[in-house]
Protein backbone atom coordinates (compact mmCIF):
# COMPACT_ATOMS: atom_id res chain seq x y z
CA UNK A 1 0.00 0.00 0.00
CA UNK A 2 3.17 2.62 0.39
CA UNK A 3 3.91 2.08 -3.19
CA UNK A 4 0.21 2.95 -4.18
CA UNK A 5 0.07 5.61 -2.12
CA UNK A 6 3.95 7.20 -3.40
CA UNK A 7 2.51 7.00 -6.38
CA UNK A 8 -0.54 9.05 -5.57
CA UNK A 9 1.69 11.72 -4.12
CA UNK A 10 3.86 11.83 -7.02
CA UNK A 11 0.78 12.09 -9.46
CA UNK A 12 -0.57 14.98 -7.35
CA UNK A 13 3.23 16.63 -7.25
CA UNK A 14 3.59 16.70 -10.77
CA UNK A 15 6.77 14.62 -10.39
CA UNK A 16 5.42 11.06 -12.17
CA UNK A 17 8.07 7.95 -11.76
CA UNK A 18 7.56 5.82 -14.10
CA UNK A 19 9.48 3.26 -12.00
CA UNK A 20 7.00 3.71 -8.88
CA UNK A 21 3.79 3.35 -11.47
CA UNK A 22 5.73 -0.16 -12.39
CA UNK A 23 6.31 -1.06 -8.41
CA UNK A 24 2.76 -0.30 -7.95
CA UNK A 25 1.66 -2.65 -10.35
CA UNK A 26 3.92 -5.03 -9.08
CA UNK A 27 2.40 -4.85 -5.71
CA UNK A 28 -1.29 -4.87 -6.84
CA UNK A 29 -0.66 -7.99 -9.17
CA UNK A 30 0.48 -9.69 -6.08
CA UNK A 31 -1.96 -8.94 -3.96
CA UNK A 32 -4.62 -9.72 -6.43
CA UNK A 33 -2.99 -13.10 -6.80
CA UNK A 34 -2.91 -13.58 -2.97
CA UNK A 35 -6.33 -13.06 -2.85
CA UNK A 36 -7.60 -15.30 -6.01
CA UNK A 37 -5.58 -17.86 -4.04
CA UNK A 38 -7.48 -17.98 -0.89
CA UNK A 39 -10.89 -19.40 -2.53
CA UNK A 40 -10.12 -22.40 -4.73
CA UNK A 41 -7.37 -23.47 -1.43
CA UNK A 42 -10.34 -23.13 1.23
CA UNK A 43 -12.53 -24.94 -1.85
CA UNK A 44 -9.58 -28.07 -2.01
CA UNK A 45 -9.11 -28.39 1.41
CA UNK A 46 -13.56 -28.67 1.81
CA UNK A 47 -13.47 -30.96 -0.82
CA UNK A 48 -10.57 -33.67 -0.35
CA UNK A 49 -11.73 -33.54 3.71
CA UNK A 50 -15.56 -34.21 2.32
CA UNK A 51 -13.77 -36.83 0.35
CA UNK A 52 -12.19 -38.88 2.83
CA UNK A 53 -15.33 -38.57 5.52
CA UNK A 54 -17.33 -40.43 2.80
CA UNK A 55 -15.20 -42.85 1.77
CA UNK A 56 -14.69 -43.38 5.53
CA UNK A 57 -18.83 -43.78 5.52
CA UNK A 58 -18.70 -45.64 2.65
CA UNK A 59 -15.50 -47.75 1.67
CA UNK A 60 -17.57 -49.82 -1.61
CA UNK A 61 -18.42 -45.98 -2.77
CA UNK A 62 -14.39 -44.82 -2.80
CA UNK A 63 -13.71 -45.25 -6.59
CA UNK A 64 -16.68 -43.28 -7.55
CA UNK A 65 -15.70 -40.55 -4.47
CA UNK A 66 -12.27 -40.58 -5.62
CA UNK A 67 -13.17 -39.64 -9.17
CA UNK A 68 -15.69 -36.76 -8.39
CA UNK A 69 -13.32 -35.87 -6.24
CA UNK A 70 -10.29 -35.04 -8.38
CA UNK A 71 -13.06 -33.82 -11.13
CA UNK A 72 -13.78 -31.17 -8.17
CA UNK A 73 -10.07 -30.31 -7.27
CA UNK A 74 -9.48 -29.80 -11.33
CA UNK A 75 -12.03 -27.19 -12.20
CA UNK A 76 -11.61 -25.78 -8.58
CA UNK A 77 -8.03 -25.38 -9.33
CA UNK A 78 -8.75 -23.83 -13.15
CA UNK A 79 -10.02 -20.42 -10.76
CA UNK A 80 -6.68 -20.39 -9.39
CA UNK A 81 -4.75 -20.05 -12.92
CA UNK A 82 -7.14 -17.81 -13.89
CA UNK A 83 -6.32 -15.79 -10.68
CA UNK A 84 -2.56 -16.75 -12.15
CA UNK A 85 -3.45 -14.98 -15.61
CA UNK A 86 -4.83 -12.02 -14.34
CA UNK A 87 -1.79 -11.17 -12.34
CA UNK A 88 -0.02 -11.66 -15.18
CA UNK A 89 -2.10 -9.56 -17.53
CA UNK A 90 -2.11 -6.83 -14.02
CA UNK A 91 1.85 -7.13 -13.59
CA UNK A 92 2.78 -6.39 -17.51
CA UNK A 93 -0.12 -4.77 -19.44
Amino acid sequence: MEALSALVAAEEAGAFDPEAKNIAAATNAGLAYGLAAIGPGIGIGYLVGKSVEAMARQPEAAGMVRTTMFLGIAFTEALALIGFVVFILVKFA
